[in-house]
């Protein structure tokens, strides 16, 4: 599958109907987000059962406000509708699979019960 370019509007829908979901927000002007396009543009194509966006922050500013991106490209990685990781900077190709992979073998038990853990300990 193709990337997607993804809106404020179509974010929260796509993350819930998906359980792995990548973001990378870049910009025309950005030279290593150019770069960084078709190593994405391939791991989309060699991973069809994930859903690989792409934000415009020039664009679609308030979602990139909404992430705090202050550096591009910056890659975010949703699964089961959690951000997993976030970070910028481009990645290589391998660099990119074993994300991928990473985010894949993520025991999402664990990660919710950590969630669950942090929410109720700032509550008190």
């Amino acid at each position: 599958m193709a990337t997607r370019e993804m809106t404020l509007e179509s974010l929260q829908e796509t993350v819930a109907a998906h359980d792995i979901v990548l973001l990378d927000f870049w910009a025309a002007w950005c030279g290593p987000c150019r770069a960084f396009a078709p190593v994405f543009e391939q791991a989309a194509e060699d991973h069809p059962e994930i859903v690989f966006g792409k934000v415009d922050t020039e664009v679609q500013q308030d979602l990139a406000a909404a992430f705090r991106i202050t550096s591009i490209p910056t890659l975010v990685a949703f699964r089961e509708g959690v951000v997993v990781y976030s970070q910028p900077g481009a990645l290589g190709a391998a660099q990119l699979e074993q994300l991928v992979e990473a985010v894949q073998g993520l025991d999402m038990g664990e990660v919710h019960a950590q969630i669950e853990a942090q929410q109720a300990a700032a509550s008190r």
